[in-house]
C-alpha cells in the first residue's frame, strides 16, 4: 500500500527532483492523493497538490493565512513560528478544520498540566473565598452576640430581665 499523505522536506540539492521526478512517481505511480513539499529554510516554499478526478496533480490553493488543506486528514497545513525542543524556527505544523494549532504530544502534555494547575489554583482560590467568607461570618456573630450581651446589661440596669 502506498502512503495517502506525503509531506516532502526539500532542500537546495533536492527541490528539483522533489518536484518533479518524485512528484511524477507519487502522482503516476503511487496515486498519493495529497502531496506536499517544504524547505524548512524558507518558509515561502510551502506547496501542495491534490489528485483530481483524473489522477492528476492539481495545485492547492492557499488560504488567507498561507495554509493548505489536507483533504485526506481533514487538517490545513501550515507555517508555525516558535519553539520545539529549544529551536526556534518557522515550523510546518498542522491545524484543525476552525484553525487551531495541533498539539504534538509534548504540547498537548502541557496543555493539560497547565490546565490542571489552572483548576487547582481555581479551586484555592475559592476555598480562600469560603475561608474568608467563614471568619467574615463570625466575627459578624460575635458582634452581634457582644451588641446583644450590651443590650442585655442595659436592660438590666433600667430594672427588666432580658431572659424573660
Amino acid at each position: 500500500r502506498y502512503p495517502d499523505v506525503i509531506i516532502e522536506l526539500m532542500s537546495a540539492s533536492t527541490a528539483n527532483t522533489d518536484i518533479g521526478a518524485k512528484k511524477d512517481i507519487y502522482e503516476g505511480t503511487f496515486r498519493t492523493p495529497d502531496y506536499f513539499v517544504f524547505d524548512p529554510f524558507n518558509p515561502d516554499s510551502l506547496q501542495g497538490w491534490r489528485l483530481d478526478t483524473n489522477l492528476r496533480y492539481q495545485p492547492l490553493v492557499p488560504n488567507e493565512s498561507g495554509w493548505l488543506w489536507c483533504e485526506t486528514l481533514g487538517l490545513w497545513l501550515g507555517i508555525w513560528q516558535g519553539t520545539i525542543s529549544r529551536e526556534t524556527a518557522p515550523w510546518l505544523r498542522f491545524y484543525d478544520s476552525e484553525g487551531n494549532l495541533v498539539f504534538l504530544p509534548e504540547e498537548a502534555e502541557h496543555q493539560r498540566a497547565e490546565a490542571e494547575h489552572q483548576r487547582a489554583e481555581s479551586e484555592h482560590q475559592r476555598a480562600e473565598s469560603e475561608r474568608q467568607r467563614a471568619e467574615s461570618e463570625r466575627q459578624r456573630a460575635e458582634t452581634e452576640h457582644q451588641r446583644a450581651e450590651r443590650l442585655a446589661a442595659r436592660l438590666r440596669e433600667l430594672g427588666e430581665e432580658p431572659d424573660n
